[in-house]
């Protein structure tokens, strides 16, 4: 798969209005057929994780292109599986607890209908939310446990921080108190390895750290095996078959794929692969989604101004959460500015073609599906050429979080 060159985008974007998001088709079916790979290999299927991707029509073009092995979507609210099953979608599991009252009212609306959605717990609190909701209704709401397998040793812990269900007994637990309660059932498990599908292990920007990461990693893949291992062991032995068993992340795609325990894995951010993608050592994907933004100044010899630009991604931060330039290549943020919001300086290196007002330069995001936020519509990609413009998320008038 050949990458776009600068003269490539900059002619398909020479009629359009800057800053413009774009998403470069063959890149974006190199990385399905990557992400893929493993999970066929192994017998599981994929599930995409909608956050990474907020754009309706890309996330049905993936499932589409996927050869039945991607089934189902990982929502991050509740209103966006509604949103995503008025679109078509079903198999909804959405990742992240609510007990708001009109968040399960929504469950149960679309339980009644008939949709499969499920939402993920880790409490007796979310269980008796649910099964009041679900009593309320005439319903049975279907949960999903989340197990932490976060790396732990004494008092030191690498993971997300959210799941206090760590053991087989605390998860047979909940699904007995679903039982009792009424109205709601356990359907599946969730255990999410985020210190492994998560962390890049070659960033460019965290120097000595990648050792310690890939020395995480290492040490963790065992551990988290084990735990679901003895989680699904436990519960055969009390005569408890689940649904479902998610796990993984882009970045685990191979080893989540390999665990026998595992029935799917949850992938998103690869597709587009935004630049902390490239650094992990277990991936090569292709940079698919970018945005665009005019040249409109130059201070200085050697530097331009383009406009806006200040597109910085979520958790902690630090310099590999800004944008990076991508084409022309060789072009660097300034320290002391880096991209702002309505302009960011950039640095050219002495053989990068004249640029002048009004050219475009290409950056790529941090993260994936966040850069959907701030764009109305993506321009497709296609052999260097606009073959199509469609909404995202936020062009259909739809925010979420």
């Amino acid at each position: 798969m050949e990458p776009l060159r600068y003269d490539q985008f900059r002619s398909a974007l020479a009629p359009e209005r800057l800053p413009a998001a774009l998403v470069h088709l063959e890149a974006l079916e190199a990385n399905l057929e990557l992400m893929l790979a493993p999970v066929e290999a192994r017998g599981k299927r994929l599930r995409i994780a909608s956050k990474s991707i907020r754009v309706p029509y890309l996330l049905r073009y993936l499932m589409e292109r996927s050869r039945g092995l991607a089934r189902g979507v990982m929502c991050f609210t509740v209103e966006e599986a509604r949103f995503l099953a008025e679109q078509g979608h079903d198999d909804l599991l959405v990742a992240y607890p609510t007990v708001q009252a009109a968040d399960l009212e929504i469950l149960a609306e679309l339980t009644g209908r008939g949709t499969t959605v499920c939402l993920v717990v880790d409490s007796a609190s979310h269980l008796e939310a649910l099964s009041r909701a679900g009593r309320g209704k005439g319903v049975v709401l279907r949960a999903a446990v989340e197990l932490d397998v976060s790396f732990r040793r004494g008092r030191l812990h690498v993971g997300a921080r959210r799941s206090p269900v760590r053991d087989p007994g605390r998860v047979l637990e909940l699904i007995r108190l679903a039982e009792k309660l009424g109205g709601v059932r356990v359907a599946g498990i969730m255990a999410y390895e985020a210190h492994i599908a998560g962390v890049p292990d070659r960033d460019p920007f965290a120097g000595m750290m990648n050792l310690v990461a890939r020395a995480v990693k290492w040490r963790s893949r065992p551990d988290v095996a084990r735990l679901r291992e003895e989680v699904v062991a436990r519960l055969r032995r009390e005569g408890v078959e689940l649904e479902f068993f998610n796990g993984g992340g882009t970045g685990s795609l191979d080893s989540t794929s390999a665990d026998s325990t595992v029935t799917e894995v949850t992938a998103g951010s690869g597709f587009y692969c935004s630049h902390l993608f490239s650094y992990f050592r277990s991936l090569e994907l292709h940079p698919a989604a970018f945005f665009a933004l005019q040249v409109v100044r130059s201070s200085d010899p050697g530097l331009i101004t383009c406009l806006g630009g200040g597109y910085v991604a979520s958790g902690p931060a630090g310099p590999n959460k800004l944008p990076i330039p991508h084409s022309p290549p060789g072009l660097q943020l300034l320290p002391l500015e880096g991209a702002g919001e309505v302009q960011t300086p950039l640095r050219l290196p002495p053989d990068a073609p004249p640029l002048q007002p009004g050219d475009p330069v290409i950056f790529r995001h941090a993260k994936a599906g966040e850069l959907m936020e701030r764009f109305n519509e993506v321009l497709l990609l296609r052999e260097g050429k606009v073959v199509d413009r469609v909404p995202t998320y936020r062009g259909l008038g739809k925010c979420f979080l």
